[in-house]
């Protein structure tokens, strides 16, 4: 039976510019029809006031990392002594713990007007790398906690092999904390994520976690993987200068060179991060059509500096925005912040439309993230929507033709007041339709975490 729905949507930005009176026609999760210039909601209509985007993509997530918020904000450190806290919440998931957490998590992200979730999956196995009786019980409760929060969710199912860059075969070998997200080598990987299936909620793809974590000899491995289910493929890239010192005394070339070199980079691989690269690095990626994935809020919080997401634009690769360790969860901050941190690094302003901005939070993540038929307001696309309020402390003044301006650099999460996906009213009014109490979910969810 075809279930079908009418959205009006007050105000529309339909990719260059915003337009009133909007009507979008559902039938089955997608749009059918979209009609502009109608003044008023048609009888029947679900209205949608403020202004509506296209559903947000989250494009690289650790859903574990949310435990971490508030906890490594204290007092000073690196990202390598960040890391050692991360490990201490890693130490403590299982498959139910993590299966609540990231139902908690991804309602937020419902609330933040995210549609869609790449999740960059690695901790797969029991504390000591045993495995579970399902070896992807971890997995199957993220994909379990995506349909429980009402969002569509890209496995990114991670190879973590080693535990840093060295001239033995195999690399170094991975440490306690690390043997849970092991598989043994990049074969054993890709028998046991080739048992995952997709659903409609669902995709699967693949990742490196690193050239730290994966050894060179077996990154064609990975790559052939997704090449040959023609999934989507991430890797965390060049996010600290130490990678890209042990990749040049071990193997004399940078990471970027390294995946090149191995057939990592290509049109459906993302690169996380691409932080700290040469101009060979981004005429490598940009020629290949490699995705960027820019994670600014993390990339702050961890100091880890700021990526040439101007120069791998003009190269050629197309920009998506991620959460990471959410330190926040807010696509319209990562949005602006990429800009703001630009125009700090460039002391000018205006290197990205506002326009252009929210194609890298919607169109180009969802595309990231193996989801073309998502991320914009067209017939035969996704039904995916994400109404922000005009009218909010943050959002009143400005008329509502500069509504997408107004989004990206003033609007917060805060400022959603509906998320459609797929056709499903999954936030209505701000409330999340599904979990019901998102702050107790998360507070419960992470309170296990520490018993």
């Amino acid at each position: 039976m075809t279930t079908r729905t009418t959205y009006w949507l007050e105000h529309a930005w339909l990719d260059t510019n915003v337009e009133p009176g909007v009507t979008v026609e559902v039938a089955d999760g997608r749009i059918t029809a979209v009609r502009t210039e109608v003044p008023v909601p048609p009888p029947g209509a679900e209205v949608l006031r403020g202004l509506t985007l296209p559903g947000l993509a989250n494009a690289h997530s650790h859903a574990f990392h949310r435990a971490l918020r508030g906890t490594v904000q204290v007092g000073s450190g690196t990202f390598w002594t960040w890391r050692e806290l991360m490990y201490s919440v890693a130490d403590k998931l299982t498959p139910d713990t993590y299966h609540a957490l990231a139902r908690a998590v991804y309602a937020e992200m419902a609330l933040a007007g995210v549609a869609c979730v790449g999740e960059f999956h690695y901790v797969h196995h029991a504390p000591g790398g045993t495995r579970y009786t399902d070896p992807n019980a971890m997995g199957e409760a993220l994909i379990a906690a995506a349909a429980d929060a009402g969002i569509r969710i890209t496995l990114l199912d991670t190879a973590y092999l080693s535990s840093g860059i060295s001239t033995r075969r195999g690399g170094e070998p991975p440490d306690t904390h690390q043997l849970r997200f092991s598989d043994g080598s990049a074969q054993a990987w890709a028998e046991r994520c080739s048992v995952l299936k997709e659903r409609d909620h669902a995709r699967i793809g693949a990742a490196i976690h690193s050239v730290r974590a994966v050894p060179a000899e077996q990154l064609a491995t990975v790559a052939g993987w997704a090449e040959e289910r023609r999934a989507p493929l991430h890797v965390h890239l060049s996010e600290q200068t130490a990678e890209n010192d042990a990749c040049l005394a071990v193997h004399g070339v940078t990471p970027t060179r390294l995946l090149a070199d191995h057939g990592v980079l290509g049109p459906r691989t993302t690169g996380v991060h691409n932080t700290h690269l040469t101009d060979e690095d981004i005429a490598l990626l940009g020629g290949s059509r490699t995705g960027t994935c820019m994670c600014p809020t993390t990339e702050r919080d961890l100091a880890d500096g700021i990526g040439p997401a101007v120069a791998l634009q003009r190269a050629g690769s197309p920009l998506s925005l991620g959460s990471d360790s959410h330190a926040v969860i807010d696509l319209l901050e990562e949005a602006r912040a990429m800009e703001l941190n630009e125009r700090l690094r460039t002391r000018t302003r205006g290197h990205w439309t506002a326009a252009a901005l929210l194609r890298a939070a919607s169109a180009d993540g969802h595309a990231a993230l193996g989801w073309d038929d998502a991320g914009t307001i067209e017939t035969g696309m996704l039904a995916d929507l994400t109404t922000i309020a005009l009218d909010s402390v943050r959002t009143a003044g400005p008329v509502p033709r500069l509504g997408a301006e107004a989004a990206v650099f003033a609007a917060t999460a805060a400022d959603v007041r509906h998320t459609v996906v797929a056709g499903r009213h999954v936030v209505r009014d701000g409330a999340h339709t599904l979990v019901p109490d998102v702050p107790t979910a998360l507070a419960d969810a992470i309170d296990a975490l520490r018993a």
